[in-house]
């Protein structure tokens, strides 16, 4: 335990991430964005920590990469291995050096300065990303199936306690036992919820519950845990134009073109769709329809690169409501029908191509 005259006061803006590179491209906008927001790439008013299996996609940021190996992470995930647990070990480990810190999930982007969240980690209060349902709106999910009489007995929790998004965690090192809790509650409750992957968040909202007051950060940070295959296009197209100089002016500056917006048609573009496909037979016309989305030229160039991931979606469903798989050469065939050609012209090919190549 670190004594209180070596705490660290300036504010620390934390990472984890290890496995697959997409988590690390992730974390590197994320990153970047931070710093696009913050307005500089030097003398910042705060640290970034990133605690990472690889320190590779991190050299040309104003980071402190703290190495961790599979054996660590062996540890930090607890007696059941559950690897969620390891973001309260490393929010824990950062508090009880430093006077404040902020954990951040990879798959997010900042809307305004991190001083912003900053602000908001005030002593006995615990930031999270969003406020979820109320317990008793989850009445049909493990976590209320095999829980609510426990901690109604042991008065941790209610039916009014708020759930929390844990994309974004907050606070104060004189409040570091609320992880001591959540971690214990982790170890306690995960062999009673196969299956509830946020877990770690839920005992995180009962650990704060009546001890802590709860704030919220939306406005500052979007989580793009629900779209994850179109965000996650639209981080790989600034990567691919601004991996090597991730720090000049006009990387920073397209941060800000990456929006929260999901690119779709507009209303009279999907009613043109809907009517130009009706000479398309029936059973590939819902088909056709979902990969026109994708082929629209949007003004934003990472809105356009969005385009294989609805693509891919359109494929996907297609393949749903056939319930068995589709093949390249019905595939082709679909897409070489008069009226296909005709909406699509060229752009078929590509569709074809990277839909065939997606599947193998």
């Amino acid at each position: 335990m670190t004594s209180s005259s070596q705490i660290i006061s300036r504010p620390q803006l934390v990472y984890l991430v290890f496995g697959a590179p997409t988590y690390h491209q992730e974390a590197v906008f994320s990153i970047a964005s931070a710093l696009a927001q913050v307005g500089k790439t030097t003398d910042l008013p705060f640290d970034i920590q990133v605690f990472s299996d690889d320190p590779e996609p991190y050299r040309q940021l104003p980071v402190r990469v703290r190495p961790i190996d599979s054996d660590l992470r062996r540890q930090w995930s607890g007696p059941y291995h559950y690897q969620f647990r390891c973001k309260h070990v490393v929010a824990r480990k950062v508090l009880q050096e430093s006077q404040t810190a902020i954990l951040i999930d990879t798959d997010t982007f900042f809307q305004a300065s991190p001083m912003k969240l900053f602000e908001r980690v005030q002593p006995d209060t615990l930031l999270c990303n969003a406020f979820q349902l109320r317990y008793e709106d989850c009445k049909e999910t493990v976590l209320y199936t095999a829980l609510a009489q426990t901690l109604a007995r042991r008065k941790l929790a209610d039916d009014q306690m708020r759930l929390i998004n844990s994309g974004v965690i907050g606070l104060t090192h004189d409040n570091t036992s609320v992880l001591d809790q959540s971690i214990a509650l982790m170890d306690e409750f995960f062999p009673l919820t196969p299956g509830a992957v946020t877990l770690e968040e839920f005992c995180l909202g009962v650990a704060a519950y009546r001890s802590l007051k709860v704030e919220q950060c939306t406005d500052v940070i979007y989580h793009y845990w629900s779209r994850k295959k179109l965000f996650r296009a639209k981080v790989r197209a600034w990567l691919n134009k601004h991996g090597e100089n991730p720090l000049s002016a006009d990387a920073l500056r397209d941060t800000g073109n990456v929006s929260p917006r999901v690119p779709r048609p507009s209303t009279w573009q999907r009613l043109m769709f809907k009517t130009a496909t009706l000479a398309v037979p029936p059973a590939q016309r819902q088909f056709i329809r979902e990969v026109l989305y994708g082929c629209c030229e949007y003004p934003n160039e990472f809105d356009r690169a969005c385009s294989p991931v609805w693509w891919e979606k359109a494929f996907d469903n297609a393949q749903q409501r056939l319930k068995k798989p589709i093949e390249p050469a019905q595939l082709h065939q679909w897409l070489e029908h008069w009226a296909v050609r005709r909406l699509l012209g060229r752009r078929r090919v590509a569709v074809y191509q990277h839909l065939v190549q997606a599947q193998t």
